[in-house]
């Protein structure tokens, strides 16, 4: 039997929008928050030509190289997930079957993504109120496993400030600010 999204799931992925363009009004040009909008509409990472457009070009060199590496940090960052939880993916696992871990995996990837976006913006504020509750329902709706994803976005940072040694301090926030609304989930 094929799995089926129930109607509230479907009601809600729309809606379930980590990144806000809110907090760059007055901060970069209508054209930029374009650029961004439309990249995230995309949902992808933001291509050279989009960092050319902002100013902080050694939160963008970062930025770029968190793109570059991101599905070796993803997959490791999957490795830490199923070291702290074993049996997450094994028959009566929270990700199982196998579509479900596809699907938390896709999400680390987003995550990182996100970050990405705060990061080339230069600013840790960078999530939206409504679409992180429509994420928090739908991962209630979908008995989406919170401490393995909690896991794994912690995971997410860990890889990432190894790769960028002497940044850590200047990029940890980051991640904590969507840390933090994500353990803020219910």
């Amino acid at each position: 039997m094929a799995f089926q999204l129930s109607d509230r799931a479907k009601e809600l992925i729309p809606k379930a929008r980590i990144v806000s363009f809110a907090s760059l009004e007055g901060r970069y040009e209508p054209g930029v928050i374009a650029l961004l909008q439309a990249a995230d509409d995309e949902s992808r990472y933001l291509t050279d030509e989009d960092g050319a457009a902002l100013a902080n070009e050694e939160r963008w060199a970062a930025a770029v190289f968190l793109r570059e590496t991101a599905n070796e940090i993803v997959t490791d960052a999957r490795q830490q997930v199923l070291i702290q939880h074993p049996g997450i993916t094994e028959p009566g696992g929270a990700l199982y079957p196998e579509f479900r871990a596809k699907a938390c995996w896709r999400d680390f990837w987003q995550f990182l993504r996100c970050i990405t976006y705060g990061i080339a913006m230069d600013s840790s504020e960078f999530t939206s109120a409504a679409g992180l509750a429509a994420m928090n329902e739908l991962y209630t709706e979908m008995q989406v496993p919170l401490p393995a994803m909690v896991t794994g976005l912690e995971a997410l940072k860990v890889e990432s400030l190894k790769r960028l040694p002497g940044q850590e301090a200047a990029l940890a926030p980051f991640f904590d600010h969507l840390l933090g609304k994500m353990q803020a989930f219910s």
